[in-house]
């Protein structure tokens, strides 16, 4: 049976529809929500998009965390429902208190978009399973307030769980703190990603096809996960 991942609008939004085609070439079916339609229609995972959620107004993600269907995905990535939270998507799951820390101007207070060189630092999670610990991936960024930011006491605890999921090599675009590129929660099914795996899915376009393994990574765990 076909995976259905969803895939969130929001007003503001501009990276759906790329998350949208990256989920579909992985092999599964891309399912539209709405943010305003607090119903999942039976999705088995969910992308929270880039973009810029409701104008970015307040804080980047301030606002969408209130969304009706922010309110059902919370509930869902507590029982063990996938998430994955790209860009602005990372800034929602922090607003949401499903991640620890925040996401803040870049340090430089320009906004950021290259090729970025990461290194996968956890493979063991809903999202990144299908790399290894220590792969070196090439993926665009493209923000200007992609700057995580946390307690030293939260930061060390990620560090000690190994709850870092990914790290900014040959150069910090934003200034994070400790070269953080993205992170998971305590169970590994919740994740959020500053740059964009879902722009190096295809030769054409993107810088690499190394995005494309966040997107088959779920699909193992879907496959692997109980009935």
């Amino acid at each position: 049976m076909t995976a259905r991942i969803g895939v969130v609008t929001f007003p503001g939004s501009l990276d759906d529809r790329d998350a949208a085609r990256a989920v579909r070439i992985a092999g599964a079916e891309a399912v539209p929500l709405w943010h305003d339609d607090a119903d999942l229609h039976g999705v088995d995972a969910v992308v929270l998009p880039g973009g810029f959620s409701y104008g970015d107004y307040l804080r980047c993600g301030a606002i969408a965390r209130f969304a009706p269907v922010m309110e059902t995905i919370a509930a869902g990535a507590r029982d063990g429902l996938p998430v994955l939270g790209i860009c602005n998507g990372f800034q929602i799951l922090c607003e949401a208190h499903l991640l620890p820390g925040a996401l803040t101007r870049n340090q430089h207070l320009h906004f950021r978009n290259r090729d970025q060189w990461l290194r996968v630092e956890s493979a063991g999670t809903a999202w990144t399973n299908a790399f290894q610990a220590g792969q070196e991936v090439l993926v665009p960024v493209k923000n200007g307030e992609g700057c995580y930011v946390a307690d030293e006491r939260t930061l060390d605890e990620l560090e000690a769980t190994g709850r870092v999921v990914a790290r900014y090599l040959h150069g910090n675009p934003n200034g994070s703190q400790r070269d953080i590129a993205g992170i998971t929660n305590e169970a590994g099914n919740v994740v959020g990603l500053m740059p964009h795996p879902e722009h190096a899915v295809e030769a054409l376009t993107g810088p690499s096809l190394d995005g494309l393994g966040f997107f088959t990574s779920i699909l193992k765990h879907l496959a692997g996960a109980p009935a």
